[in-house]
Order: structure tokens, then sequence, then C-alpha cells
């Protein structure tokens, strides 16, 4: 492969990225990133846990953590009773240095392919709390796809929990 051609490929990158919803917020992370989208599984509550973490899930008898993803980017909390009630729940099981975790979703979208170099930095107007969890966003047709940097967010997750030095 000749220079010219490796230069060309490194223009043209594309990356992809597993998007969901979370109350207004358009994310994705890498597709890399993912291990696993799961629907509606059981989570149990773990006693004197903070908000953030939702509880664990039994995947095939690995025990792994959900954090909660709308308490992560303070978003307000899912309603339990009335026509929320029945509402499926999605889990979006990344792989990090310690692990499986799981986020705790509102709605699943599409693996979308983006042009690396379209990435910016987050504008002011994103909450700076969920702006430090970013590493940028792609201006799509209709609305901000706000990529998560899983290991900040499962930091944050892990600060939250006490777990953090």
């Amino acid at each position: 492969m000749t220079a010219q051609s490796m230069t060309a490929r490194r223009t043209t990158a594309q990356s992809q990225y597993a998007t969901f919803l979370v109350g207004d917020h358009y994310l994705g992370v890498d597709v890399l990133g993912v291990q696993e989208v799961l629907r509606d599984q059981h989570i149990r509550a773990v006693p004197l846990a903070p908000p953030v973490v939702a509880g664990l899930i039994n995947l095939r008898g690995q025990i792994i953590p959900q954090l909660d993803m709308r308490r992560i980017l303070q978003v307000s909390p899912r309603q339990t009773a009335g026509a929320d009630a029945g509402v499926a729940t999605f889990s979006v099981v990344v792989r990090t240095e310690q692990g499986a975790v799981s986020l705790l979703v509102d709605e699943i979208d599409d693996v979308v392919e983006l042009d690396a170099s379209s990435s910016e930095a987050a504008p002011r107007s994103v909450n700076p709390q969920v702006r430090a969890l970013l590493t940028g966003v792609h201006k799509l047709q209709h609305r901000l796809l706000l990529i998560l940097d899983i290991r900040r967010t499962v930091d944050v997750g892990a600060e939250s929990a006490g777990e953090k030095d």
C-alpha cells in the first residue's frame, strides 16, 4: 500500500456507533465496545446502592452491574406507574477494563456509520456534567448524536457507588 492510499484511507475513516435514547438525549457508543443489547432484563436491586446503580442483572450466569443512564445524565426518573407501567427497558452491555457493565437506556436505535472527521466538540448548551462524558458530537439531519465515552461513564457510576479511588 502506498503512502498516498494510506492517507486517502485515513481521511475517509468511518466510525460505527450503537445508538440509543435516554430522555431527550440521542447517544451513541463505539460499536466495538458493545458486547450486546438486551431487552427487559430482570434487575435485582442492590440494598444501599447509590441511585445511579439500577441493580444487577444475570447474563448467562455472569452477574453484571447495571447503571441507570437517566441518573448519570441527570434526566428525570422513569415513571413506574400508570401509562408507563410495562414499558420495555433496554440494556446496552459494554466491555470495560473491569469487565462487562450494563447501561439501562430508554430505547435502542440503529447502528450508524459516520465519517470520523465530522465529530465536533459538544456545544456549550449541553449540561456540563453530560458534556464531561462525551468524546464529541455529530450533527445529523434532525438532531445531534452525542458520542458517549464508555470509560468516563462507567467511572462516574463507580464514583457514585464509592468504588473509585
